[in-house]
C-alpha cells in the first residue's frame, strides 16, 4: 500500500490540539511506519488595520488537517479515535474507509504553504527512483541525479531509445517509486 493524504475533520478551532495528540498517539502508539506527517493547511495574509499592515496567519480550512499516510484498518482506527478528530473527509460512514486527495489537490494545498507532497529531505536523495505521473514523460521511470528545493523542481536521469537522458522536471510531476 502506498502513503496517500486524507482530509480529517476536526473541531473547528481546535486543529493544533489535534495535530499534537494525533502525532503523540502515533508515536506512543508505535504507528510512525503508517501515519506519517500532519499538516494544518494556513496561510500568510496581510491585513491592514488602522492604516497598519501586519503579516497574519490564517487556516485555509478551519476545522480540517491533512494526515499523510497508510491507510491500514490500525492507522485508520488510530486517527479516528483520536480526541478532537470528528471523522474523515470522503468516508461515506458506516465503517467505509475515506477517498485519498488527487496528488494535484495535495500539490496545490501544501504548494501554497511553500510544503511537498514529497518529503525532500527523506524521499528524494540522490539516486533515488521515481515515477512521473504527469507530462510529457507520464508514466516512466527515473532516478533523481538533483534536487532543487527552492524552485520545486528535480533534475532526473531517464532512459529514453537506450540512453541515459536528464530532464528537469516539477515536484508536482514525480511520486516515489
Amino acid at each position: 500500500m502506498d502513503k496517500q493524504w486524507y482530509v480529517v475533520n476536526t473541531y473547528s478551532g481546535h486543529e493544533n490540539k489535534v495535530k499534537e495528540k494525533l502525532e503523540m498517539r502515533s508515536e506512543s502508539m508505535d504507528m510512525q511506519d503508517y501515519i506519517f506527517r500532519v499538516v494544518i493547511p494556513e496561510e500568510k495574509v496581510e491585513e491592514v488595520k488602522d492604516g497598519v499592515t501586519k503579516e497574519k496567519i490564517k487556516k485555509m480550512f478551519p476545522g480540517y488537517i491533512l494526515v499523510e499516510m497508510i491507510m491500514t484498518d490500525e492507522a485508520w482506527y488510530v486517527v479516528r479515535n483520536t480526541p478532537g478528530v470528528t471523522g474523515f473527509i470522503g468516508s461515506s460512514g458506516k465503517g467505509a474507509k475515506p477517498t485519498p486527495l488527487q496528488p494535484y489537490e495535495v500539490d496545490k494545498i501544501l504548494g501554497n504553504m511553500g510544503i511537498s507532497r514529497i518529503d525532500i529531505d527523506k524521499e528524494l536523495v540522490e539516486g533515488a527512483k521515481v515515477k512521473i505521473i504527469s507530462g510529457p514523460f507520464n508514466g516512466m521511470y527515473g532516478k533523481v541525479d538533483f534536487v532543487d528545493a527552492a524552485n520545486q523542481k528535480v533534475m532526473l536521469l531517464v532512459d529514453l531509445f537506450g540512453q541515459e537522458t536528464s530532464i528537469e522536471i516539477e515536484l508536482s510531476q514525480i511520486e516515489k517509486a
